[in-house]
């Protein structure tokens, strides 16, 4: 990543148009929160517009999008995406209607902080940066698993933009220049999981400009607090592995047997939990810190199930073109 100086006064006049784009799907619960952030939100109003996208959901998400849409002080437009149950396909439908010349995404459950876009649009004074990621925290959990995903960082852009096969960052905080869009297509709309690092990947690909990630940028996301959405969390990394192992070549992650979950829970019963409880004791380490073995054991067995089940569909390969 080569890094070109900007004079701070260009940088401070550059307030190029955003369109925020957000799929939705039975999000009513979150919704409320969700505005009062874009409300929240220091880049000028009438440089950006929020384009709320419903993707099919069962409760009030439809009727909740048309009254904001209507009684906001800040420009919100609401949409339907009724064709295919995909986030991605909604993401498509909102990019459709955008006028911005720079599109952000982040999701229904997100809780983006006020200097969000602003930090999120600023790199894009530079001419050559097309993708800019910002950083994804944890909202405050309490609960055991919450802790031990945050002592990970299992969230964390760090670990995308770090991706062996190529960088990427994901749809709950990014933002891609339209005219990248208009080169290589849209999101694929028959994908379920995965189409944020396909169409990063797809971008870097072509050459069309370079990445640059955006610390400030935050937007909180909270944590899996139960171990079955903890499993269907990780099932979902494998699909994802899967799939864009299928489009990519992306190499495989390999199986973790019962067998070596024997061996690694018994090293851990014998020799981590005694060395760990003595740091507890001496208050320089927790019941997290204790569990993260078995706890890593459990994720890793997940996504490689899930990685094991998935096959690509025939037409999660269809790109959509602007």
């Amino acid at each position: 990543m080569s890094h070109q100086l900007v004079d701070t006064t260009t940088a401070n006049s550059f307030l190029p148009m955003v369109s925020v784009v957000v799929p939705i799907y039975n999000g009513e619960t979150d919704l409320p929160e969700l505005i009062n952030c874009f409300l929240s939100q220091t880049y000028p109003k009438d440089r950006v517009e929020y384009l709320l996208v419903d993707n099919n959901s069962s409760d009030r998400t439809l009727n909740y999008l048309k009254i904001s849409a209507e009684n906001s002080s800040i420009t919100i437009r609401s949409f339907s995406e009724n064709q295919i149950q995909s986030s991605y396909a909604a993401r498509n439908t909102g990019i459709r209607a955008a006028i911005g010349e720079i599109i952000a995404f982040t999701d229904a459950d997100c809780r983006p902080q006020s200097q969000w876009l602003k930090s999120l649009i600023q790199p894009f004074v530079k001419p050559d940066v097309v993708i800019v990621v910002g950083e994804i925290v944890a909202l405050p959990g309490n609960t055991l698993l919450e802790q031990h995903a945050n002592s990970q960082e299992t969230l964390s852009q760090k670990h995308t933009l770090g991706h062996s096969f190529c960088p990427y960052g994901q749809t709950a905080n990014l933002a891609i220049r339209r005219i990248a869009l208009e080169k290589v297509g849209l999101f694929r709309p028959y994908l379920t999981t995965g189409g944020d690092a396909d169409i990063c990947w797809r971008i870097l690909q072509e050459n069309v400009g370079r990445w640059e990630f955006s610390p400030e940028a935050i937007v909180q996301h909270r944590h899996r607090t139960t171990f079955k959405e903890l499993k269907s969390q990780w099932q979902r990394y494998g699909r994802s592995n899967r799939y864009l192992h299928e489009l990519h070549g992306v190499k495989l992650m390999r199986e973790i047997t019962l067998k070596e979950c024997g061996y690694r829970l018994g090293r851990w019963l014998l020799k981590e939990v005694p060395k760990d409880s003595v740091k507890a004791i001496a208050g320089k380490a927790t019941l997290v810190d204790i569990l993260n073995t078995p706890i890593g054991l459990f994720t890793a067995r997940a996504r490689y199930s899930g990685q094991q089940e998935a096959k690509l569909p025939e037409n999660a390969k269809m790109i959509e073109w602007l």
